[in-house]
């Protein structure tokens, strides 16, 4: 059941949980745990339905970025643009 661990095992942890948590946080704490494992099992069909789907292009291309633009101003954009980013000077 849990690998390698016996009744005895078995037996001593619940009571150290017991004695560490109480009585009254166990089932808060064995519900908190099951919800995580829940979680976690779906995550991991989900991660799985993903990788496994035949539809696999059409979700990765709409990830992808847009393509960058190839297009390089021209000399005199570069120095118009340079001078609108120039600050004013006083002296």
């Amino acid at each position: 059941m849990f690998g390698n661990l016996g009744f005895g095992e078995l037996m001593v942890i619940m009571v150290i949980v017991l004695v560490l948590f109480g009585a009254k946080r166990v089932p808060e704490i064995s519900a908190s745990f099951g919800k995580g494992i829940r979680e976690f099992k779906k995550n991991l069909n989900e991660i799985e339905h993903t990788v496994t789907s035949p539809d696999l292009g059409t979700q990765r291309t709409a990830q992808l970025p847009p393509p960058v633009s190839s297009y390089e101003p021209t000399v005199e954009e570069r120095a118009e643009e340079e001078m609108q980013r120039e600050p004013k000077r006083l002296l």
